[in-house]
This record gives C-alpha cells, sequence and structure tokens, in this order.
C-alpha cells in the first residue's frame, strides 16, 4: 500500500481545495486542450476550455478562473495580444504555450506578462507541476481573494489603490500629476512587460505619437524621484535600452 502522509481527511480536503481552483485552456487546437484539460480534471482541478484568444477573453468576463495556459499562435486574437487585454485587468498566473523554442520568443512572452512558458511538445507532468508552483504560489500571494477585491495593486513598498486612483509608497501617498498617475497606473497593472515609450504615449496622452521620447522620459524621471529611494539606481521603474520602460516584479 502507498501511503501519502496525509490522512482521509485531509486527502478529501485537498481535492476540495483544488476543485476550487480553475484553470481556463485557450488553445486552437482542441486536441491539445482536450489532453491537457484531461490531465488537470485527474489532478483535481476545475477545466474551462477556449479556441481563441476573444473566448478566452469572453469566459475570463463570466467565471472565476485562477490560471490560464495560453498558446501563442491562434485566430481572431493571438495569445500574446489576449495576454496584454488580460492584463489590464487581471494578475492572474498565465503560464504561455507556444511551439516557438528560441529565447528571444521566450523573453518576448515573458516581458509581456506570461509568469511562466512551455515549449510545446511538452512532457504532461511537468505542464501539471508548473499549474501546481504557480497556483501555489498565487495562493500564498493572496491572489485568489485579491481577485474578488481588484482594488489593490501591490508591489514591494507600492501599492496603488485603483478606485482613488492613488499610489502609496511605504503606505504614505505619493503626490502624482494626472499624467503620472496615468502612466503609474499602466505600469503597475502590467508589472514585469516592457512597454516602448511610443505605446505609453498613446494609451497615456490618448493620441498618435510623434517623437515621444523626451516627454515620456521626463514623466518616468519625475516618478521615479518621488517613489524610488534612490531616483539613480531606480529600483521600480527600469529602462530596458532599445525597447522601453517596465515596472519590476517584487
Amino acid at each position: 500500500m502507498i501511503t501519502t502522509g496525509l490522512r482521509k481527511g485531509e486527502v478529501s480536503n485537498l481535492r476540495n481545495r483544488k476543485m476550487d481552483e480553475c484553470v481556463l485552456v485557450v488553445d486552437d487546437d482542441r486536441e491539445i486542450v482536450r489532453a491537457i484539460a484531461l490531465l488537470l480534471e485527474k489532478e483535481g482541478y476545475r477545466v474551462l476550455k477556449a479556441y481563441d484568444g476573444m473566448e478566452a477573453l469572453r469566459i475570463l468576463g463570466e467565471q472565476s478562473v485562477q490560471l490560464i495556459i495560453m498558446d501563442v499562435m491562434m485566430p481572431k486574437l493571438d495569445g500574446l495580444s489576449a495576454m496584454m487585454k488580460i492584463r489590464e485587468r487581471k494578475n492572474l498566473p498565465i503560464i504561455v504555450l507556444s511551439a516557438k523554442t528560441e529565447d528571444t520568443d521566450k523573453i518576448l512572452g515573458l516581458s509581456m506578462g506570461a509568469d511562466d512558458y512551455v515549449s510545446k511538445p511538452f512532457h504532461p507532468q511537468e505542464l501539471a507541476a508548473r499549474v501546481k508552483s504557480q497556483l501555489r504560489r498565487y495562493t500564498m500571494l493572496g491572489g485568489i481573494h485579491a481577485q474578488h477585491e481588484e482594488d489593490e495593486i501591490v508591489n514591494g513598498r507600492l501599492c496603488y489603490r485603483l478606485q482613488e486612483r492613488t499610489l502609496y509608497a511605504d503606505g504614505e501617498p505619493v503626490k502624482l500629476t494626472a499624467t503620472e498617475t496615468k502612466i503609474m497606473e499602466l505600469l503597475m497593472k502590467n508589472r514585469g512587460r516592457i512597454f516602448p515609450a511610443e505605446e505609453i504615449y498613446e494609451r497615456v496622452w490618448e493620441e498618435p505619437s510623434f517623437a515621444p521620447e523626451n516627454t515620456v522620459m521626463v514623466h518616468i524621471r519625475h516618478i521615479r524621484e518621488k517613489i524610488e529611494l534612490n531616483p539613480k539606481e531606480p529600483e521600480y521603474i527600469k529602462v530596458v535600452w532599445g525597447i522601453g520602460y517596465k515596472m519590476e516584479k517584487k
């Protein structure tokens, strides 16, 4: 007889807890979706299925989901574009699933907000282990409960309250201008993702960009002076040379 080290009641509680955790699997290959769903259901998770990015966004608007496994190449809305839209509203873990194995593709996926990257073909038990790891980390950080609140984004010393539209550093409110607030909201909602200056300008100023580098740079410098312990060696808003800016995950 194989023992797990858990009593019968503990095993039951563990299974019940898993059934409260829902994974959304998104891939235009229905056989892959079916295989992953069977794998995760055997592990005790509840699984939802989508076959393109648009369907994934619709399901996320209707269902409570704790983790997403997302393919990159899909019709209607590709995985990276869908992930960008998801990151505007939610901070749940996303595992990117892709046939692309080049390091540059992995870096791109991770920089745009993915928490993990698995290349096809994948080993089923490896994928299951990565799902468990991400969900455990998410739960330990209070992500499941925070998903229902969706009012505070906490990143190290920083806390951005969405309803107030106020940034706090070490518990004290930071006096930001309206434009600086918009920039911080964008970066805090998309921690780890690299934004070119052009995209920051178009999102914040809501108009087409024309040589926006200096304008964005000046606002970033002012923000750093207000939130960084040492603005000359920032730990939060980082420059990725030749690409843009990002909010470092803490």
